[in-house]
């Protein structure tokens, strides 16, 4: 018999089914964008609501943020203001716009420097590992300041030139700032991308430390859903092409006999 050559060609709507990329993978890839819109845009939402972004000016708060730095800062009640956060508050009586500075003592909380270098708060000598190295507590001591109900004393990081409550010590409030004056709590630096700031534990000894704020999980949602859009709008060109291959191979001479 002579030679003759056979076809292999794809079963009926095969090659229709992958191109579109099956009904099942559609709705899925679907779903996918759904719920990724849901995801990134709840995401974005929680953060409009919960966070403030801030421009940090000056150097005071160096090494921690430096100038010039964005930080990202939650929402909070002076009630819930605790030793050792960086906080945004607004006195006119230190400046006409918002103020960053970390706490070092609360209401009924006596504070004085220096001992051996270092902040002391009820007596007890903080550890600061956020001060630029080598450098100690003040540049010069202050008398012990017992700070009243509801009020907060507060100092920058780099303590050799920050105009925080130690400029304001001959003041009637002897350089505290009311728990209402304060804005929000510094939870991270996202410009430049140095990330969440560390914990103060030198102040753990002394009562609770505030918990971070909820950014990791709103990063967290925003990144999923990135990537369940951007893999959901992919599974239709990906499909239709595996699916174009397919038919492709289907129609290609099986050889001669």
């Amino acid at each position: 018999m002579g030679g003759e050559s056979t076809t292999r060609t794809a079963p009926a709507g095969a090659a229709g089914t992958g191109a579109a990329g099956g009904r099942t993978g559609q709705i899925l890839s679907g779903l996918a964008v759904g719920l990724g819109l849901v995801l990134f845009l709840g995401g974005f939402a929680w953060g409009a609501v919960v966070y403030r972004p801030y421009t940090v000016p000056t150097s005071s708060m160096s090494p921690t943020i430096g100038v010039g730095d964005r930080v990202l800062a939650e929402r909070v009640d002076g009630a819930d203001v605790r030793r050792g956060d960086v906080v945004v508050f607004k006195d006119t009586t230190w400046a006409d716009s918002p103020v960053v500075k970390r706490v070092v003592a609360v209401g009924g909380d006596t504070v004085a420097c220096c001992t051996d270098g270092r902040l002391t708060v009820n007596g007890k000598e903080i550890d600061e590992p956020y001060l630029p190295e080598g450098e100690s507590a003040e540049a010069s001591d202050f008398p012990t300041v017992t700070v009243p109900d509801g009020r907060i004393f507060l100092l920058g990081d780099e303590r050799q030139g920050s105009l925080d409550s130690t400029a304001h010590l001959a003041d009637a409030a002897s350089g505290t700032v009311a728990l209402g004056a304060v804005d929000a709590r510094v939870d991270a630096v996202v410009w430049p991308m140095d990330g969440m700031l560390e914990r103060p534990t030198g102040f753990e000894a002394l009562g609770t430390l505030s918990d971070p704020g909820p950014l990791r999980t709103v990063v967290a949602l925003i990144v999923a859903g990135v990537v369940l859009i951007l893999g959901g709008a992919a599974y239709g060109p990906l499909a239709k092409r595996a699916g174009a291959r397919a038919a492709r191979r289907g129609t290609e001479p099986a050889g001669v006999g």
